[in-house]
């Protein structure tokens, strides 16, 4: 009798900026200056001589995110809001991010609504959050996912609705070469995902 082959189950946990080890500065500037090579170009040249150092710089800013925690803007909450209950929309934050396959930009907005339970955050928290996560190498799959559910542990809502909305440049530079094309994503909890009418509240609110 023929063996039952069954399919390998792969997991890759993440590990964490602190666990790995980091190459210094001057090993960042040098791989720069590799690829300059790479590509045909001379690193030397005037115009690319200080480049890998821009490079490297402008790469701190752009993945400044491992090094900041989300949840802590999420901390303080205010529970002295008049008795309001209803939907609290935070529409159109920008963002860009980065392509994890082939580190090239996804640029976009996110859509945040929330029901209260036991108090609000400050609105530009929210932002934040969606800042701190994009400057990451991402999908916008997994953007998503982590938006929605570092708000969900922290503010434990009655329903959360998380949308993006981006342009990916890995789509429009390369590839198929498609401009103009975006892609959406969501991500549900609570009230939002239980009942069909309230994400298309949302859907309708967030288009209004």
């Amino acid at each position: 009798m023929d063996a039952v082959l069954k399919p390998i189950e792969k997991t890759f946990e993440r590990k964490a900026p602190d666990q790995l080890q980091r190459p210094s500065r001057e090993e960042a500037e040098a791989a720069v200056r590799t690829i300059l090579a790479w590509t045909g170009d001379d690193p030397d040249r005037e115009g690319l001589i200080d480049t890998p150092q821009r490079v490297v710089k402008a790469i701190t800013q752009l993945y400044s995110g491992y090094f900041e925690d989300p949840a802590e803007h999420l901390e303080r909450t205010f529970e002295d809001v008049g008795g309001y209950q209803d939907i609290v929309l935070v529409r159109g934050i920008p963002f860009h991010s980065h392509c994890e396959h082939h580190m090239l930009p996804f640029i976009g907005e996110a859509h945040i609504a929330y029901y209260p339970a036991e108090g609000v955050v400050g609105l530009s928290k929210l932002a934040r959050v969606v800042d701190i996560f994009a400057k990451r190498l991402q999908t916008q799959e997994n953007l998503t996912a982590q938006i929605a559910s570092t708000i969900d542990d922290a503010l434990a809502p009655r329903g959360l609705a998380v949308m993006l909305e981006a342009e990916h440049q890995c789509m429009t530079m390369r590839g198929v070469q498609k401009p103009g094309v975006s892609t959406l994503t969501t991500q549900f909890t609570g009230v939002f995902q239980d009942d069909p009418a309230e994400q298309a509240k949302f859907m309708t609110l967030v288009r209004s």
